[in-house]
């Protein structure tokens, strides 16, 4: 059975804020058979895989989870990187994809946090980016024994787990501030509404940057279900 199916139908549903009951009327089905379609307890057939397809306007592709892009889109397999284990090279082609999903993503989230007008926001989001990249490059300029440490002012011997502590402190402040929590003198997000999401606000809002970032979801998402069924 499709893990994803249950999951993207359900999702489709309440993000057009559709009632159970009305969706399956409109479907031609009963409102138990939808539920359980939703849950993963029965299995459709490819005529109903159509049929909720059209209905909202989404991909079979999409619904199964073989893309996350609603509209179907699918990355060449040149594309996709993958961990084959062997520690290969990866391809100019598949590095300027992971630099581009990455960036692009960042970019979709400091236009989130603009739209929170939050200071707070803003900031911790930097400081948690900024010192997590300052963290695999100190690792990195380490690897060489003859690089010199004069580089940094803060010692070998402490930089990491400094920077370890301010990000776990950043995190902490981003989910004060985006639950609407004042912490000390941090301001915060006064209208989470400003924050609501869904696959087609995403797309519609930052066409250049959604699927960018919807790719990044399922890319780790991959990796996660993958390192925890290893």
């Amino acid at each position: 059975m499709n893990s994803d199916f249950p999951r993207i139908i359900a999702l489709q549903r309440k993000e057009r804020q559709i009632s159970q009951k009305q969706a399956a009327a409109d479907l031609g089905i009963s409102q138990a058979l939808l539920s359980h379609y939703e849950k993963g307890i029965r299995e459709c057939g490819l005529d109903f895989l159509v049929k909720i397809a059209d209905y909202y306007n989404v991909s079979c592709d999409y619904l199964l989870g073989r893309t996350p892009e609603p509209e179907g889109r699918i990355i060449s397999v040149e594309d996709i990187p993958e961990d084959d284990g062997n520690n290969s090279m990866p391809s100019p082609e598949v590095v300027a994809f992971n630099r581009k999903i990455v960036n692009n993503s960042i970019s979709l989230l400091y236009s989130l946090a603009q739209k929170t007008n939050s200071i707070t926001l803003i900031r911790e989001i930097s400081a948690y980016l900024m010192l997590n990249i300052y963290k695999i490059f100190r690792i990195i300029y380490n690897a060489n024994p003859h690089n010199d440490q004069k580089l940094f002012s803060v010692p070998k011997v402490v930089a990491n787990d400094d920077a370890s502590a301010i990000v776990s402190m950043s995190e902490a402040n981003i989910k004060a501030a985006s639950c609407g929590i004042p912490i000390g003198k941090n301001d915060f997000v006064e209208d989470t509404e400003v924050l609501y999401l869904t696959t087609s606000i995403l797309s519609q809002t930052y066409p250049e940057y959604s699927a960018s970032l919807l790719n990044l979801i399922k890319i780790s998402e991959d990796s996660i279900h993958k390192k925890r069924n290893a």
